[in-house]
């Protein structure tokens, strides 16, 4: 097949060149985290945007496969970028319902219309449904019964409240 076979292969369904046994991607719910949180500490402006600190103060983690609280002492490192997106990088602890802990590092992006996001900064409730929210975990577990957490990409939507955020995670299959 050449070149330009390849590309009409490609326009046509994407079906040339992946062998049967990759799969489609599917989402696999994990869990719900409710996350309560702290007032934001607003650092300013500055050359790359607007920083922001959210410090978390506790919160239920609810799924069928992992289970437990978020303990408090993490945060969500936010960045507003000028084009009004914000960046989010939160990192946290799960302790799991059997005791185990897991340490989360969660990426992500968040943005709406302006005029949903101004509501938003003033701690408004927003409907969840205006705002673009989602982002990328990743796990680490100490040896034993999560180190599969390690092992697989997920997927995070998530919703802002007034005092806290809830979180909705996918394992990517």
């Amino acid at each position: 097949m050449d070149r330009r076979q390849f590309s009409l292969s490609l326009a046509g369904g994407l079906a040339v060149g992946f062998p049967a046994a990759a799969g489609e991607l599917e989402l696999r719910p994990l869990c719900e985290i409710t996350a309560r949180l702290l007032p934001p500490v607003d650092i300013g402006e500055g050359p790359q945007g607007r920083r922001r600190v959210i410090s978390i103060s506790g919160g239920e983690v609810v799924g069928e496969r992992l289970r437990g609280v978020v303990l408090p002492g993490g945060a969500d490192f936010q960045r507003i970028r000028p084009d009004a997106v914000t960046e989010i990088q939160a990192r946290y602890v799960i302790e799991t319902h059997d005791g185990f802990k897991v340490y989360v590092e969660n990426t992500g992006l968040r943005h709406a219309p302006p005029e949903v996001m101004a509501r938003l900064m003033k701690g408004e409730v927003v409907d969840p449904a205006l705002v673009y929210f989602r982002s990328a975990p990743r796990f680490e577990a100490p040896d034993g019964p999560y180190t599969w957490l390690e092992r697989s990409l997920f997927l995070c939507s998530g919703a802002r409240y007034p005092e806290h955020v809830v979180l909705r995670f996918f394992e990517v299959t």
